[in-house]
């Protein structure tokens, strides 16, 4: 299997709330000596939604540069202006990203055919590859199986999918409905829980927060799935299942998986966005149980 658990880094700040670099550089090192397979920059746990463009575009070279190919590298691009996205999606291609990650539109419900004029229109004013993003609870609205097809079908440079969603079988869907025509589309997975059953579907893998803190038991799990080795795989995956209590630790996730590498000595501060609020308390005390259990922490 030719599988890989990538992480959606977390975009480190500075207490006057602009990206911190060093300390971003610090989190890549972090991530590939866990052995990650690769990094995406600017998802949604990266919070892209908050950092402005010009920002961005220093946040991306000097990531691409820093991480200079030792793993995967995706960029997300997206946004609800349809020029910068397009603007951002070429700068990180010529920048050096491995593709760019591109959410589509959110705050209006739009229906499949505006998706389709999105994609296949940005598509056309790039040249490199193109990763959809589908996130429903963030959107509003899903790329249903065979919106991609279609979208695979009209763009080569659109190469494939991540699936943010609850639901294993829309995910297994993509797999049965794109894979058959397009074997090499990758499809990965939102949420770390479904890794294994991704794989064993004949998916790609995730790209899934809990990695950011924990890259070692994600990049064990990798392995396990590219040996084959199903014992190791079910252990791995149970201990996944086993920390994904982190997501219900605070209504807002982000500042919980910042405050988690923070605990376990990631040298970075927890400071998020607004409207993000750090971590209060009470989510520190029950995400250092959590994390004690699982020998996290001491």
């Amino acid at each position: 299997m030719n599988v890989k658990y990538i992480t959606p880094a977390v975009t480190a700040f500075t207490s006057d709330f602009h990206v911190d670099m060093e300390a971003n550089r610090q989190i890549y090192d972090h991530l590939i000596a866990g052995g990650m397979d690769g990094i995406l920059i600017l998802g949604s746990i990266g919070e892209f939604f908050a950092i402005p463009q010009e920002e961005k575009k220093r946040m991306i070279r000097e990531a691409l540069a820093y991480v200079d190919h030792r793993v995967t590298v995706y960029v997300g691009t997206g946004g609800t202006v349809f020029e910068e996205c397009a603007e951002l999606s070429r700068y990180a291609l010529e920048q050096g990203a491995d593709g760019v990650m591109v959410i589509p539109p959110y705050y209006f419900n739009l229906p499949d055919s505006a998706v389709l004029d999105f994609y296949d229109s940005l598509a056309g004013r790039i040249e490199g590859p193109l990763l959809l993003y589908n996130f429903p609870a963030r959107t509003g609205y899903d790329l249903k199986p065979q919106v991609v097809l279609e979208l695979a079908r009209r763009r080569k440079n659109i190469v494939g999918i991540k699936d943010t969603v609850d639901v294993m079988g829309h995910t297994r869907a993509l797999i049965q409905t794109v894979k058959k025509e397009f074997p090499d589309f990758l499809i990965y997975s939102g949420f770390d829980e479904f890794f294994s059953h991704n794989v064993i579907s004949g998916g790609d893998g995730c790209i899934a927060g809990l990695s950011n803190f924990a890259p070692e038991t994600a990049s064990a799990l990798a392995e396990a799935a590219r040996k084959e080795d199903f014992g190791l795989l079910r252990e791995y995956q149970m201990r996944i299942d086993r920390l994904m209590a982190v997501y219900d630790v605070g209504e807002q996730f982000i500042p919980i998986i910042k405050k988690a590498m923070v605990l376990c000595r990631v040298p970075m501060k927890s400071v998020c966005a607004r409207p993000m609020q750090e971590a209060t308390e009470g989510e520190t005390r029950r995400l250092e149980q959590i994390l004690k259990e699982e020998g996290l922490l001491p």
